[in-house]
């Protein structure tokens, strides 16, 4: 249902009947997962002004890929990680078809 390089590949799907009989697919809830990343390829210092986007293509090649950076520092939001100037991020290993 999702391409390999999607932080929804994997994550099952489930069915709803709607009152009237029509049933609705849904991909299932989706949680980080816990602890630290298994493999980290370097860390980056935030600068004022720069976008998690921007950061994602410079390391891993894809900026559709900030998922990657949000799972491997604990961020739902990915808005979080570029907040503060200064903030360390883990930047992961890529995964998934990089």
């Amino acid at each position: 249902m999702f391409s390999v390089t999607s932080r929804y590949r994997g994550i099952d799907t489930a069915r709803l009947t709607l009152p009237g009989g029509r049933d609705t697919v849904y991909v299932r809830r989706r949680f980080l997962p816990a602890g630290p990343p298994t493999a980290v390829a370097t860390e980056h210092t935030v600068a004022q002004g720069e976008r998690l986007d921007n950061i994602t293509a410079r390391y891993l090649g894809d900026p559709e890929q900030f998922w990657q950076l949000c799972d491997a520092n604990g961020a739902m939001r990915p808005v979080e990680l570029t907040a503060v100037t200064g903030r360390r991020l883990v930047v992961p290993v890529p995964r998934g078809g990089l």
